[in-house]
């Protein structure tokens, strides 16, 4: 059996919530129902922002949205302010643009490159996302790695051709892992793999690097107010157009059909990683696709979902698998030596809710949660 799940989507506007679906959908989801949903969506989107722009008659007001799929994964933008359309435009082409350089899905993207040759040469993106990939290794004690795409392959989540590897097939290939392996000369803009066989995937900062991406080019066009899903990456720009706070619902990962609760934000993205959003089963037994470096397997280390807060996509993206690995403990260890940099809503496998200190104030749910304190 086979299922995929969605991720944390934005309550856009007052109660809309937008819902993007994850990659490589497998056969027990209705691919084109989940069109629908994210059609039907937009719409409601859509309806809403008119009811708004018939309340005002401001330039600065007028939005405009777009449904698309890049990045094996439903997106949806909406932007406000007299340049919107030409910020969607521009949006989009960076979206696409971003895809074709690091996509481990598309043989000629220079991620597919480096993969098959073990060197290459990059673009300025591709140079940047292994930058910070191995910036983030090294913060998290090589929790974060790039290098465990071919531990991904022999799981079969690329291609959806699922099986449950060996113990001697995974010790293999945790012995070609390590980003510190990972050489990147920044001024000749050149990349090598030092090991023989090593592959890299960088999916795991790319849809936060891109939402951030999205709010730079919305900056330079003038927007006045915006918010993007990726898949369910949601990124605001500014608060609502009446000046309030944006409100982004957390999915409950017990029932993906409910939520654990709203947070209310202004210019952050929110990211949310757990094992119900992609799984397959095989003999009784779920196996989902975030995998431990340590050990080859599915994180099994406490938690169900992680949900990271911050200013910079790309670092939210890359926290939030990476905490949902190291389990609970290790995870509010991390928060308490990083606070500056992010915060974080931890949801345990009994079902009790962590949030950490700076979400206090702006995060509301109908269960009791326990605050982090610093």
């Amino acid at each position: 059996m086979i299922n995929f799940r969605k991720k944390a989507v934005a309550m856009l506007l007052a109660t809309v919530f937008t819902a993007g679906m994850l990659s490589g959908c497998g056969t027990s989801v209705d691919t084109e129902n989940s069109k629908n949903d994210s059609r039907k969506a937009v719409e409601q989107t859509t309806q809403a922002e008119a009811d708004t722009n018939s309340k005002t008659q401001n330039e600065e007001d007028k939005s405009e949205s777009r449904d698309i799929f890049a990045m094996d994964t439903y997106m949806t933008l909406t932007a406000y302010g007299k340049n919107a359309k030409k910020a969607l435009d521009e949006a989009v082409d960076e979206i696409n643009n971003i895809e074709q350089l690091v996509s481990t899905g598309i043989d000629s993207s220079e991620v597919s490159q480096i993969n098959k040759n073990g060197k290459g040469s990059v673009s300025e993106t591709t140079g940047y996302l292994i930058k910070r990939s191995k910036e983030i290794y090294d913060s998290t004690n090589g929790v974060f790695d790039i290098t465990i795409y071919p531990i991904m392959q022999v799981w079969g989540f690329p291609t959806e051709n699922y099986r449950v590897p060996g113990k001697k097939e995974l010790k293999k290939l945790r012995g070609l892992m390590g980003a510190d392996h990972v050489l990147y000369d920044e001024k000749k803009q050149e990349v090598t793999l030092n090991k023989e066989g090593m592959k890299i995937d960088l999916g795991g900062i790319a849809k936060g690097y891109t939402s951030s991406k999205v709010m730079d080019i919305f900056k330079e066009n003038g927007i006045s107010s915006a918010v993007i899903s990726l898949g369910g990456n949601v990124q605001t720009l500014n608060g609502k157009p009446d000046g309030s706070d944006w409100r982004v619902a957390v999915e409950n990962p017990a029932d993906t059909g409910s939520y654990i609760g709203v947070l209310s934000i202004k210019d952050k993205a929110v990211i949310t990683s757990g094992g119900y959003e992609r799984y397959f089963k095989q003999d009784g037994k779920t196996y989902h696709h975030i995998i431990d470096p340590a050990t080859g397997y599915p994180a099994n280390n406490g938690l169900t979902s992680v949900t990271i807060v911050s200013d910079d996509g790309t670092l939210a993206d890359g926290l939030s698998t990476s905490l949902f690995i190291m389990g609970p403990e290790k995870a509010q260890k991390y928060w308490k030596e990083h606070r500056d940099e992010f915060d974080t809503i931890l949801v345990k496998d009994d079902g009790s809710i962590l949030v950490s200190e700076g979400l206090a104030e702006y995060f509301t749910s109908e269960s009791d949660f326990t605050i982090i304190k610093k």
